[in-house]
């Protein structure tokens, strides 16, 4: 299930976080990728130990925790850290899946990758390429978002970014181990969950439709959700 969502961060905020992303060195994208995906990608990244990739992850996390789309279509449980990567003119990654399972730095744990996200911070008319493409069971995806917009994903798919030809493509990139590990569950609890948002806009809270649905909606996370 890919899921768009739209404004994650505002256009004052991208603006803040672009301006300290180019006050800051960048390093050869392939200081996070495994040995399989380093023979693929071409970029630049921000070293994770940086005082700006805390400050803008930090910015990130917020606002995901303010997103209840997002707490519906990823039901989460951890979140790495977010990242933040740059495409100049013929930088790409070629066609790779994330690593199943990621550590985290500092806090002696990993996640496994259930879902990946890629927060664009570069409007789609400042830069030419740089498609994300991912391929699942119904073909292949390109997704070229505005600055601030968020695009997530199973980590399960094939996906590549295409050559940049024109300006540079920023984006910050992170991972998500969901509470409900099955993609396919996860997809029928995103989608119950929307028609609950609509038939309690049509209904209210209180009628007693909203109130069984929302009990089997529940009652549904509860058997699958693992913490």
């Amino acid at each position: 299930m890919l899921v768009a969502i739209a404004d994650l961060l505002s256009r004052p905020q991208v603006a803040a976080l672009r301006a300290a992303l180019e006050a800051s060195p960048w390093v050869d994208g392939t200081v996070t990728a495994g040995a399989q995906s380093a023979k693929a990608k071409h970029n630049l990244q921000i070293p994770e130990d940086a005082p700006v990739a805390r400050e803008g992850g930090d910015m990130i996390l917020r606002a995901l925790g303010a997103a209840p789309l997002f707490v519906s279509a990823a039901q989460p449980l951890r979140v790495f850290p977010p990242l933040f990567n740059r495409y100049d003119v013929g930088m790409k990654f070629d066609a790779h899946v994330d690593n199943a399972l990621r550590h985290v730095p500092g806090a002696g744990f990993r996640i496994r990758t259930d879902l990946s996200a890629t927060l664009f911070l570069t409007d789609p008319d400042d830069y030419d390429g740089g498609e994300l493409v991912v391929e699942d069971t119904y073909g292949s995806h390109n997704v070229k978002l505005p600055a601030g917009h968020l695009v997530l994903y199973p980590s399960s798919s094939l996906h590549r970014v295409t050559p940049v030809t024109r300006g540079s493509r920023w984006a910050s990139f992170f991972w998500v181990q969901s509470m409900v590990r099955d993609d396919g569950e996860r997809a029928l609890l995103y989608q119950f969950d929307q028609a609950i948002q609509a038939v309690r806009a049509d209904l209210g809270d209180g009628h007693a439709a909203v109130l069984g649905l929302t009990a089997s909606y529940h009652n549904l996370l509860r058997r699958w959700a693992v913490l």
